[in-house]
């Protein structure tokens, strides 16, 4: 079995590199290979619109699963695309959830090393510089993910300290997180995600549920796609593409927009209390670059999906790029975020 632990390194932020601007989101990639260039550039002229989205390549359909899908293999994700969706996932996240892991944590049995977080599929950190500096105390941030530029990256741009001036350090794990275990998560104080839930299988969703109600460590798992999304002008293709782009996020046993429930179901059969939130991304003309790839990764998908669709959902994403380059296109993806706090085992959660 291959274990999170496969690989581990160690260092301490840099300084400056909480905040920063610009800094890529984390997903959860195959190690090695070639990036998919994701950028804002317009179609060339003489080729279609989706020809120009397709370049991209499958991979672009992450965008309308609030990014963070795992690519073909040989393939990963571009920083460009993860930089783009940074500041949207920031904005979206239920920080409504906070207050009840805030209680939790604070009775955890003080550690030398202070709160141990677990961080899933991290990318290049985006979830620890948006939680760490909300958390009081010391923290050690255990950045899990398969690709080695994502993580260096997630060194070099953690955060410094917590929310009461506490230092935070950080380690990283290199190996498949859909094989994590409790004795994975020994001595952890928190498992974190961020857009992880649905490119998971039920398998994968049903194991991590178990992993932490066996090691007693809550679970904060947040931006998980529901299948909705609602832009405004309407337009009559909407729900077609819709549904063409949510049978596309269920292929290959991947849970997509069911995602969330799975999880529900799976943390509360094993003795947990959960809470869920509404996490939106609410797009409009403060977010074009963001908001023409997730139309183009959106649009190219559901083609992928229904070939059919495509002579129509040419005309139809002309119209969309317009409208959003026009700043008269506002787009809510609708997300969840999931809060499971399980029963404590041992004393130490």
């Amino acid at each position: 079995m291959t274990t999170p632990a496969s690989t581990a390194t160690t260092a301490t932020a840099s300084a400056g590199a909480a905040g920063s601007p610009g800094i890529p989101a984390g997903a959860p990639l195959p190690a090695g290979g070639a990036a998919t260039t994701v950028g804002g550039a317009a179609p060339v002229a003489g080729i279609s619109v989706l020809s120009a989205a397709s370049a991209s390549g499958a991979a672009l359909s992450m965008a309308g699963r609030g990014g963070d899908t795992p690519a073909a293999e040989g393939h990963q994700y571009a920083p460009q695309w993860l930089e783009l969706r940074e500041s949207a996932d920031a904005a979206a996240r239920a920080t409504d959830l906070l207050d009840p892991l805030r209680i939790r944590l604070a009775n955890l049995p003080r550690r030398a090393t202070g709160l141990v977080v677990h961080d899933l599929g991290c990318g290049t950190g985006s979830m620890g510089r948006w939680l760490a500096p909300r958390l009081d105390g010391a923290q050690q941030w255990v950045l899990h993910d398969q690709d080695p530029a994502l993580l260096r990256l997630a060194i070099e741009r953690a955060p410094r300290a917590g929310a009461d001036g506490s230092p935070v350090t950080v380690t990283t794990r290199r190996g498949d997180i859909g094989r994590l275990t409790a004795d994975d998560l020994a001595g952890a104080s928190l498992v974190t995600a961020s857009a992880l839930l649905d490119v998971l299988t039920r398998e994968e969703i049903e194991a991590l549920a178990g992993a932490c109600a066996d090691a007693g460590v809550p679970a904060l798992l947040t931006l998980s796609v529901v299948g909705r999304a609602d832009l405004a002008p309407a337009h009559p293709m909407d729900q077609e593409i819709a549904e063409a782009f949510n049978a596309h996020q269920r292929a290959s046993e991947l849970l997509g927009p069911d995602a969330i429930t799975v999880a529900c179901e799976a943390f509360a059969q094993r003795g947990a209390t959960v809470r869920v939130h509404p996490s939106p991304w609410q797009l409009d003309d403060r977010h074009i670059a963001l908001t023409e790839e997730w139309l183009r990764g959106w649009v190219g998908a559901a083609c992928e999906q229904r070939p059919e669709l495509t002579e129509r959902a040419e005309a139809y994403l002309r119209d969309r790029l317009a409208a959003c380059a026009a700043g008269e296109l506002h787009v809510t993806l609708h997300h969840s975020d999931l809060l499971a706090l399980p029963r404590p085992t041992g004393g130490t959660s």
